[in-house]
């Protein structure tokens, strides 16, 4: 008999295991498990629904003293109660195309927003000035909008493109001044945000801007030929206000994708994302990615913001034109895990929660602000994914899917 004994594989050890998950992530070959990806995003929805469902019911002061007289016939009224609001909500954003197209044109400037915070995520940086990039891309391709005279197809892409050129220069600066001096771009957008809102209404006062016989800050109306098309015009249908911003959006999300998976600038930008100073060593420009990620991040806001304007019907600027908007998109960009494809399917999700939102509240007389629960408990359980595979038994894969150094992980 032979004295050789089979060899044991010996477990790799666990550092080197880290570092080379950690370059397939930096050169974008990690693939994330659907479980982690679809799954376990799903149940945290599911989850909050059911959380939801509790809220709605202890909400209703009259069905909580039925439940001390009728146990019976107060399980039947919250039943239904639960069932009639979330039916509501459902019919409200996909039953039927104008549920639909106001789910879309809700989720289009939250897609364009949510993508300018996750690049910036993926760069290990805070874009918190998504809000302010936004009304200055919003006001400066509403001025283009109005104020030129030029051919249909033209005078769309030229608003288009003042309002990423106003709002990559309103992120820019911030990014500017983290590489250059050290100031936290979480600091700089902030401010940069409440310095956007009185520049807004300073501008609309201004008589080249503010619509003739208005003495409120109103903004003259962009001329049709800087209008994006609506894409369902041809069915001669009012009530179907989804336009070609959400073609936009999805095209930026293509190009956010090629941006940093495919070509060598989003490759530095995850590289000093991951670790600025081995960047820094390895022969990166830190200071240009910084500028770079936060003007392009600015731009998809700004773009966002002309969005609002160019697409909406009214087709104007007004105080408080973009609303929560660019805040939301700093959730959004967490729930769609920094890629952009998560962003384009958070984007639709919030979509359909905005649009059904007021059906509920109109059928129901279920406040809105349940809506504004629900998206923060979606947050809540994406953001543990540890709670949702222990309540659900779900196991996982090593991917995760890198959200940004410091904030996110």
């Amino acid at each position: 008999m032979s004295d050789e004994r089979p060899e044991t594989e010996t477990p790799e050890p666990e550092e080197k295991t880290d570092q080379r998950r950690f370059l397939r992530d930096l050169m974008g070959l990690n693939v994330i498990d659907w479980r982690t990806a679809v799954l376990v995003p799903m149940l945290a929805l599911l989850s909050a629904l059911v959380v939801g469902a509790v809220i709605i019911a202890v909400s209703d002061v009259e069905l909580l003293r039925l439940w001390g007289e009728d146990f019976g016939e107060a399980a039947s009224q919250t039943w239904t109660t639960i069932w009639d609001a979330y039916k509501a909500l459902f019919r409200g954003s996909l039953w039927g195309l104008r549920p639909i197209s106001e789910t879309l044109v809700s989720a289009s400037p939250l897609i364009l927003a949510g993508l300018s915070v996750a690049l910036g995520f993926r760069a290990g940086l805070f874009n918190i000035g998504a809000q302010g990039q936004m009304i200055l891309g919003g006001i400066v391709g509403g001025i283009v909008g109005f104020s030129l005279d030029l051919p249909y197809v033209l005078h769309v892409l030229v608003a288009l493109i003042f309002a990423a050129i106003a709002g990559a220069i309103w992120g820019g600066i911030p990014g500017l001044l983290r590489a250059k001096t050290g100031a936290h771009e979480v600091i700089t957008t902030i401010m940069f945000n409440l310095i956007a809102v009185p520049l807004l209404d300073w501008i609309l006062t201004l008589e080249f801007v503010q619509r003739a016989g208005r003495d409120d800050p109103v903004s003259k109306t962009v001329a049709e030929t800087a209008r994006l098309p609506q894409l369902l015009g041809f069915l001669d249908r009012n009530d179907l206000r989804v336009h070609a911003g959400f073609i936009l959006a999805l095209a930026a999300a293509w190009f956010v994708h090629w941006l940093l998976f495919k070509s060598t600038l989003g490759y530095e930008f995850r590289a000093v994302g991951a670790n600025p100073d081995a960047a820094r060593y390895g022969g990166m420009n830190v200071v240009l990615v910084y500028t770079g990620v936060m003007a392009i991040a600015g731009a998809l806001a700004g773009l966002a913001g002309a969005n609002e304007i160019l697409g909406i019907p009214e087709y104007r600027a007004a105080p408080g034109f973009v609303a929560q908007i660019g805040f939301d998109a700093i959730a959004l960009a967490l729930l769609g895990r920094s890629h952009p494809a998560g962003v384009v399917a958070a984007g639709v999700l919030f979509g359909a929660l905005r649009a059904g939102g007021q059906q509920m509240q109109a059928a129901t007389n279920i406040p809105i602000d349940i809506i504004v629960v629900l998206q923060a408990l979606i947050i809540v359980f994406v953001a543990a994914p540890a709670l949702i595979r222990a309540i659900y038994r779900v196991r996982t894969g090593e991917g995760t899917g890198q959200l940004t150094k410091g904030w996110a992980s």
